[in-house]
């Protein structure tokens, strides 16, 4: 298979029908570098053609493969769709294909070179869907990690008292996060009080209780005393209802009633500065 003269062919026609597509995303790459990335594939496709082997698993595909890897990755942090990137590829099929015909007039001949093509690039579309896969779990774990770390903000809201509102629901993992950043504050900040504002809580079973009694827990060996608001009507009734013991753990209906709770704590006193 003589590709390597028709090169500028084949690049022109994959450039073709990756435009055509209704899928691609034209704002999320220029057509510059589509075109940068489109000819680093063939180039490295063509050369591992050349060697006459036909077998993705072979060293003369280690470039194409790393590039192909490098560009699964861009478009995965880029926010393609797997789609967008399995026509990328299979594209390239397209555009061989229309080659091979200009270039093979026996039909066996033909035959021969594309099921030869097809085959290696249904194995390189696999490996691309693969690696596009594995990008976006990559992605997805980093904006997890990344949010929950935003969710659980330590806020010092007063000397010696430091509030965590908690919002969503409280797993193995995320108490974990909590315990970590809630404990931390409490040792950078000398405090006494930490206040756990479960306001943004949307339901308490016994497992998220459970978190809660250990967060507790964690707070008093550092020798903090902790104060958990945001109880509202139908947590405090699930609680009741689950025999869940929060005797003796300090608790108010709000954010505001825990802060006053926490002053008097400390015996610290809030009065309303005269208007005259």
């Amino acid at each position: 298979m003589q590709l390597s003269k028709r090169k500028d062919e084949i690049l022109e026609a994959w450039m073709q029908f990756q435009l055509q597509d209704v899928t691609l995303h034209h704002d999320l790459i220029s057509r510059e570098d589509l075109r940068k990335q489109t000819d680093e594939i063939l180039t490295s496709f063509i050369k591992a053609i050349n060697s006459d082997v036909f077998d993705i698993e072979s060293p003369q595909y280690d470039s194409i493969k790393e590039t192909l890897m490098e560009i699964c990755l861009y478009r995965a942090k880029q926010g393609f769709t797997v789609r967008e990137t399995g026509v990328y590829v299979l594209s390239l099929k397209k555009a061989i294909n229309k080659s091979l015909h200009e270039q093979f007039k026996d039909p066996a001949e033909l035959y021969d070179a594309m099921v030869k093509i097809s085959d290696l690039l249904d194995s390189l579309t696999i490996f691309t869907f693969e690696t596009f896969i594995q990008g976006r779990e990559a992605v997805i774990l980093r904006q997890t990690d990344e949010i929950t770390e935003i969710s659980t903000p330590v806020i010092r809201v007063w000397d010696k008292v430091v509030a965590l509102p908690i919002i969503g629901t409280l797993d193995s993992a995320r108490t974990q996060v909590v315990m970590e950043n809630l404990l931390n504050e409490i040792v950078n900040t000398g405090s006494s009080i930490a206040i756990l504002d479960i306001s943004g809580v949307p339901a308490v079973d016994s497992l998220v209780a459970q978190h809660l009694m250990k967060t507790v827990s964690a707070t008093r060996l550092m020798g903090a005393e902790c104060i958990i608001s945001g109880i509202r009507a139908e947590i405090a009734q699930t609680i009741v209802h689950l025999g869940i013991d929060l005797s003796g753990i300090k608790t108010k209906a709000t954010l505001a009633g825990a802060l006053q709770l926490a002053f008097s704590m400390l015996n610290y006193e809030i009065k309303k500065k005269s208007q005259y």
